[in-house]
């Protein structure tokens, strides 16, 4: 059998500790699968005196991530600090350098940093893994990066953040206010005291960055995505996309279309008889769109210390069973240098139109001017209805809900912003796209 594989572990949060437990209870398993033993012969954290339930007096224990990645005698250097700049990324920096291999569960840092990352692994002839970074315990990197070789991507989609989901699911079925269902998560440990990064969109934009970069062979662009979170989305919203037949979702979807490559990340209304409309909680869902093998869809834990350090791991096994010399599969699978420029799209023609829903005064002629101002930007609707519960109550102002056929976003915020100036509309008009993913 080869020598051990020596790991170095920087950050032992729930994620780390789950990982050095995995490894310690399943070292034949893994010895045995791997053709090789995994050993954990270094850490580095802040504290050194937390229990972590987990023994770590074989592992030498380094206050410092980079003095880890640059001094400690290992093979593999796994970053699980988090962080898009900082420590994680001069010790991963560090650890490429010196020809280490590098496993991270870090989307912050590879949205940023990873195409200059990638090419030191090139160069240094070490391997940049990162399953773990996108959609916790799904294997949506591997799928992407080697499985898929030879289909030609024309759309990447899905649930990518757990906290999210949590929320709009359980606005939903309990019948909560947003604020209401983000203490609850908070309270479970599905959202952070802060969870801004999360609600507003960006972890999934991080995320989206990456398969992009993966199914369409561009570099990086976690700047150039349209961002909206679901912080607007009301329990009116919930109610009126049941009534329609829809569920409401956070997506991430990427496509190649004819002018470049549109990225965006939103609240989306999806069929509720498809598949993606039923992944409820904190799981997530990927769906790749492709010419040979049509849709793939992987659904699984997004999140959570033992489903993250399972795709940890199954990179370090990966590594374990490469043999020295054999060619490696680049990171964002072709060479840092053959990655083209991106091309942002701008936004197209949805193929499911848009949800609209405006609060009116009841005056006479309302529903033929909004009307009217949507033929003018020519947006076809597939429906307008009255959708409030004071039908009787002429001081009550009205829902109107619209359902458009597929339009250009520059048309319907147009046509929106004309029916602002009428003077008959109350508070800010909700705009919701519509997805109609494959059943």
């Amino acid at each position: 059998m080869a020598d051990a594989l020596k790991i170095g572990i920087a950050g032992l949060g729930t994620v780390g500790a789950s990982l050095v437990r995995i490894v310690q209870e399943r070292q034949e398993m893994l010895a045995t699968t791997c053709g090789r033993a995994i050993e954990i012969v270094a850490v580095a954290a802040r504290d050194r005196n937390r229990d972590r339930g987990v023994d770590l007096s074989k592992a030498a224990w380094y206050d410092n991530a980079v003095a880890l990645a640059s001094e400690a005698d290992i093979d593999v250097f796994v970053e699980l600090m988090g962080g898009a700049g900082g420590p994680a990324h001069a010790s991963v920096k560090s650890a490429l350098n010196r020809g280490i291999h590098v496993v991270t569960a870090n989307k912050a840092l590879l949205s940023a940093h990873g195409i200059e990352l990638a090419g030191i692994a090139e160069e240094r002839g070490a391997l940049l893994n990162y399953e773990a970074a996108v959609a916790g315990g799904i294997p949506v990197i591997k799928a992407l990066r080697e499985s898929m070789t030879g289909n030609s991507i024309s759309r990447v989609y899905g649930i990518m953040n757990g906290t999210c989901n949590y929320i709009l699911t359980q606005m939903e079925k309990e019948g909560l206010s947003f604020e209401d269902c983000l203490k609850e998560a908070q309270r479970l440990g599905y959202a952070e005291a802060d969870p801004a990064f999360d609600i507003e969109g960006n972890d999934t934009a991080h995320k989206l960055s990456i398969l992009t970069s993966l199914a369409f062979g561009t570099a990086i662009a976690a700047d150039d995505i349209y961002l909206e979170g679901i912080t607007n989305i009301s329990i009116e919203d919930i109610h009126a996309a049941a009534d329609l037949g829809y569920r409401i979702k956070l997506l991430g979807v990427a496509q190649r279309t004819e002018s470049g490559i549109e990225q965006r990340v939103h609240p989306t209304m999806v069929p509720y008889e498809s598949v993606i409309a039923q992944v409820d909680g904190v799981t997530n869902a990927v769906a790749i769109e492709s010419d040979i093998l049509g849709e793939l869809l992987m659904v699984g834990p997004g999140a959570g210390g033992n489903a993250t350090a399972s795709a940890v791991l199954g990179d370090i096994a990966d590594i374990a069973k490469s043999r020295p010399g054999a060619q490696h599969v680049p990171a964002f699978g072709r060479p840092a240098a053959a990655l083209l420029p991106y091309k942002r799209a701008r936004m197209r023609s949805h193929e499911g139109g848009y949800f609209i829903r405006l609060k009116v005064l009841d005056r006479t002629g309302v529903f033929a001017s909004i009307a009217a101002h949507m033929a003018e930007n020519d947006i076809s609707l597939e429906s307008i209805m009255q959708h409030s519960k004071h039908y009787m109550d002429a001081a009550e102002p009205k829902t109107i809900i619209l359902v458009t056929h597929a339009t250009f976003e520059a048309s319907v915020r147009e046509a929106i912003s004309s029916i602002k100036g009428e003077g008959y509309l109350v508070g800010e008009p909700q705009v919701i796209r519509i997805e109609r993913p494959k059943p």
